[in-house]
C-alpha cells in the first residue's frame, strides 16, 4: 500500500517522497519505519486528508505541515523545510505533497544546500517525475535557491 502512493520514490533507506497519500497508504507507513511525515501541500489541496494530523499522530509518527503554494514558492517555506529536515536528521522521513513535485524539489534542494550533493545527483529523482523547465516559477525558484550556495 505505502509504495502505491502516487509518484512514490524511495530515495534512501530513510527517505521517501510521494504525492498525496490516501488514509490506508499513510496507515501503512509505520511498517516501513516512517517516523516523521512532512506535508508540503496546503490542507485544501486536491485529495488532501482532512484528518492527516490526527491520523499520523495516532500511528505514532510526527506530523509537520509546511504549506507551499504551488504558484508562489518562497525561501521562507524552503528554510522551514530545511529546519524540519535538520531537526529530524537520522529519522525515517516521508516528504509528500500533492503530486511529489514540491516534495522532490525541496528534497533535492536540501541535498544540495545542506548535504553538499552535486546538482545532477540531487535532481535525478525529481526529474523522474517532472521537469522544472515546464514550470518557470519553479525553475527560477530552484535556480535562486541553489545559487545562494554556489
Amino acid at each position: 500500500m505505502f509504495e502505491q502512493i502516487y509518484n512514490f520514490l524511495q530515495l534512501s533507506e530513510n527517505l521517501f517522497t510521494a504525492g498525496m497519500p490516501k488514509a490506508e497508504q499513510i496507515s501503512d507507513a509505520p511498517k516501513y519505519g516512517v517516523q516523521v511525515v512532512i506535508n508540503l501541500a496546503p490542507h485544501d489541496a486536491e485529495g488532501a486528508l482532512g484528518n492527516e494530523t490526527e491520523l499520523v499522530n495516532s500511528l505514532g509518527m510526527a506530523y509537520i505541515n509546511i504549506p507551499i503554494n504551488w504558484s508562489t514558492p518562497t525561501k521562507d517555506g524552503l528554510d522551514k523545510f530545511m529546519a524540519a529536515m535538520d531537526e529530524h536528521k537520522g529519522k525515517i522521513i516521508l516528504v509528500h505533497c500533492e503530486a511529489n513535485f514540491r516534495a522532490s524539489a525541496f528534497v533535492a534542494m536540501y541535498r544540495i544546500i545542506r548535504l553538499g550533493w552535486r546538482e545532477e545527483n540531487a535532481f535525478g529523482p525529481m526529474r523522474q517525475i517532472w521537469d522544472e523547465d515546464a514550470y518557470p516559477v519553479w525553475k527560477m525558484f530552484i535556480e535562486q535557491a541553489v545559487a545562494r550556495v554556489s
